[in-house]
């Protein structure tokens, strides 16, 4: 067993707070990892606001990078020091949607219930209450026990931080250009929402060349920084004539028009921002029970498409590498992401600050 901190939290009406937590050993083909860095995602804060509540208690975190320090008898291509990227929406490899490469839209995954590979926790708790990693790791811990497809190594001279990231949101952002809508050199997008998903979406729009691209969003520092990362556009979302302004410039309506904060109006106003064909791209996780007055007959007449996105449509073991790679060689500028960094003794607060923040990600660096 190894002790050390967690930030854990216990449910509606009660406050995340650091707590020590015990680890077992790995077994089967199960990675321990040192945390190094840890981003600070809506995600988390969408379990302690109880928009996804839970019956037990979390060690919060969901996004981050760290170090191999052990690893089960069966877990093979990693060594003990090994820097890794981490995932956490673990495939089980064996269900239809594995087997067909479809990762994303495993079936099996034990992550999606805060569990550990066997279906179980890792965790314990001094005062015997039960532990469960959120989404399966847990990142706002110093230790975090994942399985083996959720890891893949990368040099150790990745910078921490960008790494960090590379797990939720770029993966996110990244894949629902390039692997759910498919955009195409010269295609026109719009993008509804400009934080840390939003901007992983612009990114990947210019990586594809997109031409025309409009940024939506309320807050004039967002759509400031947008510009800077290839928006074409800015426009506020509070505009009575967005629609409107949009179709102007577009000569139409876009190609294509991602929801990445998840707002039921926001999924609902994307058909009218999109071209006869176009196709409206939800990206951005609801509330569970939240749904939308999407306008059907633009969809209908226009012959347009809805798509959704899990995980950018992603199989983290290609698109992984991919997406290392063309940071490596300066094709996907993801140092532009990172915002402030803080010490892991303020991720509470950090997480509590994120619907003020602007600019790029908060990272949490655990060796501050």
């Amino acid at each position: 067993m190894t002790e050390f901190t967690a930030v854990v939290y216990d449910g509606p009406g009660t406050e995340p707070r650091f707590d020590t937590v015990s680890l077992r050993e790995p077994v089967g083909e199960e990675v321990v990892l040192r945390m190094t860095a840890a981003g600070i995602c809506h995600s988390d804060l969408h379990v302690v606001n109880g928009d996804w509540p839970y019956d037990h208690r979390l060690a919060l975190g969901h996004e981050g990078t760290g170090v191999v320090t052990a690893l089960g008898p069966d877990a093979t291509g990693l060594e003990v020091g090994d820097h890794v990227l981490l995932s956490w929406f673990a495939t089980c490899g064996r269900c239809p949607a594995c087997l067909e490469g479809t990762t994303w839209l495993c079936s099996r995954s034990t992550t999606v219930g805060n569990a550990a590979p066997d279906g179980g926790t890792p965790l314990s708790s001094p005062d015997g209450v039960e532990v469960r990693p959120y989404l399966g790791v847990g990142t706002f811990s110093e230790y975090v026990l994942t399985g083996r497809r959720s890891v893949v190594k990368i040099p150790e001279s990745f910078p921490a931080d960008v790494a960090a990231l590379i797990g939720c949101s770029i993966l996110t952002g990244f894949g629902a250009v390039v692997n759910t809508a498919q955009v195409k050199i010269g295609d026109t997008a719009v993008v509804v929402g400009c934080g840390g998903v939003g901007q992983a979406i612009l990114l990947g729009l210019g990586l594809v060349r997109a031409s025309t691209v409009i940024a939506v969003d309320i807050n004039d520092a967002q759509l400031e920084g947008a510009l800077a990362l290839g928006a074409t556009h800015a426009l506020r979302g509070d505009d009575p004539e967005l629609a409107a302004k949009i179709v102007e410039i577009t000569g139409g309506g876009a190609d294509f028009a991602f929801d990445a904060i998840g707002q039921p109006a926001v999924s609902a106003s994307l058909p009218l921002f999109v071209k006869q064909g176009g196709a409206s791209v939800l990206v951005g996780l609801p509330r569970r029970d939240a749904t939308a007055a999407i306008p059907t007959w633009p969809v209908v007449a226009a012959n347009q498409r809805i798509l959704g996105c899990h995980y950018g449509s992603s199989n983290i073991q290609h698109d992984f590498p991919l997406i290392a790679e063309l940071y490596l060689s300066g094709q996907l500028e993801l140092d532009r992401l990172v915002g402030r960094h803080v010490p892991y003794s303020e991720t509470i607060t950090a997480l509590f600050d994120l619907p003020h923040a602007t600019g790029g990600r908060t990272v949490v660096d655990f060796a501050a």
